[in-house]
C-alpha cells in the first residue's frame, strides 16, 4: 500500500532504492556500517565462506548459493555476498569467481564492479557474454 509521502513524492521510493544500492555495493573490504572489522574476522560463518571461495580454482566460478551450501550454510547466499564485501583486502580473496544464480554477474552492468569482475574472469579464460558466464565454467564445490 502506498503511503501519503510516496503519493506526494513519486521519487521517494527511488531515493530509498539508491540508498540501498549504495549500501549493497560497498567497496570490497569495507566493513558494513556500524560493524567493526574485528567482528567480521571473528565470525566462523564468514571464515567458512572465505575458505570455500579460496578453494574455487582459477578459470572456474561458483554461485553465492553454492558457496553458502559448501560452507555449511544452506539458504544463505546473501551471507556469502556479505562475507565477500567485508573480507579484509589483505586476504586477496578471488571474489570475482563468485556469481549469481545461473552464472549472472550481480553488479549493475554499467558499474565499475561489473566491469572489473568481467575483466578478471576473462583474464582467467572464463567466457563472459551479456553479463553471464558460460555454464561450462561453473564448478561443483562438492567435489573440491
Amino acid at each position: 500500500m502506498e503511503s501519503a509521502a510516496q503519493r506526494a513524492n513519486p521519487d521517494h521510493s527511488m531515493k530509498r532504492s539508491h540508498k540501498a544500492a549504495a549500501t549493497l555495493f560497498r567497496p570490497l573490504g569495507a566493513p558494513p556500517r556500524g560493524k567493526s572489522r574485528a567482528a567480521a574476522d571473528d565470525n566462523p560463518a564468514l571464515q567458512a565462506i572465505w575458505h570455500i571461495v579460496c578453494a574455487i580454482p582459477r578459470g572456474r566460478v561458483s554461485t553465492y548459493g553454492a558457496v553458502a551450501r559448501a560452507a555449511g550454510l544452506p539458504g544463505r547466499a546473501r551471507q556469502a555476498g556479505l562475507a565477500l564485501r567485508v573480507a579484509p583486502r589483505a586476504m586477496q580473496l578471488p571474489w570475482h569467481r563468485v556469481v549469481g544464480a545461473g552464472g549472472r554477474i550481480v553488479f549493475p552492468a554499467s558499474s565499475p564492479a561489473h566491469r572489473e569482475q568481467t575483466r578478471r574472469l576473462r583474464a582467467e579464460g572464463v567466457p563472459v557474454k551479456a553479463g553471464r558466464v558460460a555454464a561450462s565454467a561453473l564448478t561443483d564445490l562438492e567435489t573440491l
